[in-house]
């Protein structure tokens, strides 16, 4: 056919090298416009129908690759299937025209090859989110490893098309550059092998509440990255942190605490020592008004009245004998205030504790745990249990301890 088309033109008057250059040039042209035919096909009708049939099926994870274009980098292929299936046929005898275009299709075809494979990654990973999994092993960082051996392994094909040489031959070479890449990829290195660590032992997972004061984090673990861990503090801001630093230095995770069956509150009220006495029967009598411990007060009445008779003590003066103390009734009362308290959690550990006394009075320890583990709820629990508690101190002849301030001081220069 290009034999008959190239005699016409040369009896036309055409010279003969001119006409086989011109019949070869508006050949080539046409396996071009057909590239573009092939490309505007598939994408307008096969994509397109795809995409519609895609779009009416029941599974999420076809959508996702369609999100990311997985398809559509992927019709990049049938133009270059096209000319170089058709290029050779044109330019027979051009053996060096040839060898350049199917050189240049080789290296387009694998930057596609590239390109959908990225996608095709991040296309799983958002799928792979959507699991239970994914919260407690982040496989991100593992997919940008695979996406640097991808591209990696490209820009070999690549070059080795360049050049003229096997891939083999410059995998061999890179031997002496060892060194040079190591150095390069340093940070890429210890975050993969930190990553491996962290996932392998569960560590750090999506959603995590994790504190590393020493890089200003305080909040919610956002991204574990190949090199980088990206956390949303309280304040709304971000931190990101070196993935190898939750390796090598320390941080608390409080996802135990989210695990658990409450949220622990531990607070101290400080009471002034010198309220501190022992009840006398017109205390204990008002505290038998009090509900939650009248049965306690009735039950020690009769303990220290039994072995104060038993031991003949002589009742005249509290100091003899076994007697009641405002601050041992009022940590009963704590107790079985807690106790009924519907928000604190009855199975985990419960503690209404007399510390050391400080300079600034003796401290009275609770440590509870609240139910509701959300931290707005949580805060306003526990602020509600003590603003009862200190509300109702003075109602056991006690004073809560406070530094004197500028009204205290006031009182003594009228």
């Amino acid at each position: 056919m290009i034999e008959i088309i190239q005699d016409w033109l040369v009896n036309q008057g055409i010279n003969n090298a001119l006409s086989v250059g011109l019949v070869r040039s508006v050949l080539f042209i046409l396996v071009i416009v057909l590239g573009f035919i092939a490309n505007g096909v598939t994408k307008r009708i096969i994509l397109s129908g795809l995409s519609t049939i895609i779009a009416r099926t029941e599974f999420k994870w076809d959508d996702t690759f369609l999100k990311w274009n997985v398809l559509n980098k992927l019709s990049h292929m049938a133009p270059v299937i096209v000319i170089y299936i058709a290029s050779p046929l044109v330019l027979t005898g051009y053996d060096r025209l040839i060898a350049l275009i199917t050189s240049a299709l080789f290296i387009y075809m694998i930057i596609i090859v590239i390109l959908v494979i990225d996608s095709a990654l991040n296309a799983f990973l958002d799928i792979y989110k959507t699991y239970e999994i994914a919260r407690e092993i982040p496989i991100k960082g593992l997919v940008q490893v695979l996406k640097i051996a991808v591209y990696f392994i490209g820009g070999i094909f690549v070059l080795s098309i360049i050049l003229n040489k096997t891939p083999i031959y410059l995998l061999s070479g890179l031997g002496a550059l060892t060194a040079v890449l190591m150095l390069i990829f340093k940070d890429t290195i210890l975050g993969f092998v930190a990553g491996i660590q962290l996932t392998a032992n569960k560590m750090v997972a999506y959603g995590d509440w994790i504190e590393m004061p020493q890089y200003g984090a305080d909040g919610d673990v956002l991204e574990v990255a190949l090199t980088t861990v990206k956390i949303q503090n309280w304040d709304k801001t971000i931190t990101t942190i070196p993935t190898s630093a939750l390796i090598n230095e320390s941080f608390k995770n409080w996802r135990g605490m989210s695990e658990s069956g409450g949220r622990r509150i531990k607070r101290a009220i400080y009471l002034d020592i010198s309220s501190i006495r022992l009840c006398t029967e017109e205390m204990l009598e008002n505290f038998l008004k009090i509900q939650y411990i009248s049965e306690y007060i009735e039950k020690q009445k009769r303990a220290v009245a039994e072995y104060n008779v038993t031991s003949g003590i002589d009742d005249s003066s509290l100091v003899n004998g076994r007697r009641l103390t405002n601050i041992g009734t009022f940590r009963a009362y704590i107790f079985a205030y807690l106790k009924n308290h519907p928000m604190i959690n009855q199975d985990m550990t419960f503690l209404i504790r007399q510390l050391a006394p400080t300079k600034d009075g003796l401290p009275i320890e609770i440590y509870v745990f609240c139910k509701d583990k959300e931290w707005i709820n949580y805060e306003k629990i526990q602020a509600d249990i003590f603003d009862h508690l200190l509300a109702i101190v003075p109602e056991f002849g006690l004073k809560v301890f406070q530094n004197p301030t500028g009204s205290d001081f006031n009182e003594f220069t009228r």
